[in-house]
């Protein structure tokens, strides 16, 4: 899956993309929402609450994670 298959989405619908996923948003500082997960106890998401999130960053984040483009594509879909 290309980049340009991610989706450009707001800050907030990404959260809930990853708490389809099992992160929890643990406190959002500022203008941004650190989500965790059990699963990996020493990975921090810090996600931006704007309007619209760069596909690069969203890139970033699905890599730290360790999941794969269409798992996060069909969390967000679900999701939202």
């Amino acid at each position: 899956m290309a980049i340009k298959d991610l989706p450009l989405a707001p800050g907030r619908q990404r959260v809930k993309a990853f708490e389809a996923l099992g992160w929890t948003v643990r406190r959002s500082a500022k203008n941004h929402f650190v989500l965790t997960s059990g699963a990996h106890p020493a990975v921090h998401l810090s996600i931006p609450d704007h309007r619209q999130v760069d596909r690069r960053t969203l890139k970033a984040q699905v890599r730290l994670v360790g999941i794969s483009d269409r798992a996060y594509r069909k969390a967000f879909d679900e999701a939202n």
